[in-house]
């Protein structure tokens, strides 16, 4: 799979839609989607890819088809965006939770959709994305080294 295209999400009724190019046609891009959803394991759609087994010609296209199915699909209703402070940081996708006044976060690398985070809590917004970026750019500057 080519990387998630993690600056294109888009929330939608408690899931995260994510676009990616699923392949060329005759020099056309043709996208897929992944789902998170805010429930987690919870919902059958956490995850999936492209549960509604329709690719598209666009990225607004492929959002389009996604709110559809999960239109016609909904498992739950949600009142709050959990996904509504994520950030992109070299092609991560970092999701940011407040819950009782302590901030904790999901870590998505570009080609996967496996959270990375590591378990820690923090007092601010500002205090989880200044630790996430250190170990990013940490990370990237190990790997550059070599």
């Amino acid at each position: 799979m080519s990387r998630l295209l993690h600056e294109k999400s888009v929330s939608y009724k408690g899931y995260l839609i994510i676009p990616f190019i699923f392949g060329k046609a005759d020099n056309y891009e043709i996208y897929s989607y992944r789902l998170l959803a805010e429930i987690g394991q919870k919902s059958q759609f956490h995850k999936a890819e492209n549960p509604a087994r329709i690719y598209g010609s666009s990225i607004s296209n492929i959002v389009d088809i996604a709110k559809e199915h999960i239109e016609k699909n909904l498992e739950f209703s949600s009142q709050r965006d959990n996904f509504k402070s994520r950030y992109i940081y070299r092609n991560n996708l970092i999701i940011v939770f407040q819950e009782a006044g302590k901030y904790f976060y999901d870590h998505y690398p570009p080609e996967l959709l496996n959270n990375i985070a590591a378990p820690k809590l923090f007092t601010s917004e500002y205090e989880c994305l200044s630790w996430i970026k250190q170990g990013l750019d940490g990370r990237y500057t190990r790997q550059r080294a070599r």
